[in-house]
């Protein structure tokens, strides 16, 4: 069972939250114009330093553990990318850079060929006697086949 005890204030006056009438039934003052009373330069953190006193320790306990297995979690995560960043950026220079330069070098090459056969195909056409009948040709040699216009 709890046991409510009033203790009297022996310095009233000092007391941010006393009235001009000590009355304990006022209604009249609110708690919003008692803060404007406050000392303005309280910071965040001393406000976060005075919450120790009204949360429990189990809870603070409870509460501690949570940030730092999130904070550990997180740490852990972060790790784990940048060695899947750092595994995926050296394959992709130690591998892939150079095959895609081999592929390229390869490309190159057989566009030369292509180009080097289509420039003796040319030149045999040529050198080659034309598919057109001449004056003392023989007249029974098959004839070529040549395209409309010529």
């Amino acid at each position: 069972m709890v046991k409510v005890e009033i203790v009297e204030e022996k310095d009233v006056a000092a007391s941010p939250y006393a009235t001009d009438d000590e009355s304990r039934t006022s209604s009249s003052v609110s708690l919003s114009s008692v803060s404007s009373e406050l000392s303005a330069d309280e910071t965040f953190f001393d406000r976060v330093a005075a919450l120790v006193d009204i949360v429990p320790p189990s809870t603070r306990h409870s509460i501690s553990s949570r940030i730092s297995k999130t904070a550990s979690i997180i740490k852990r995560g972060g790790k784990f990318a940048g060695n899947i960043v750092w595994i995926v950026t050296t394959s992709a220079l130690l591998v892939a850079l150079p095959l895609a330069l081999s592929l390229e070098d390869e490309a190159k090459i057989v566009a030369q060929e292509k180009e080097m056969m289509e420039q003796q195909q040319g030149a045999q056409q040529m050198l080659a006697p034309s598919s057109y009948p001449t004056p003392g040709s023989n007249p029974n040699q098959p004839k070529a086949l040549v395209p409309p216009g010529f």
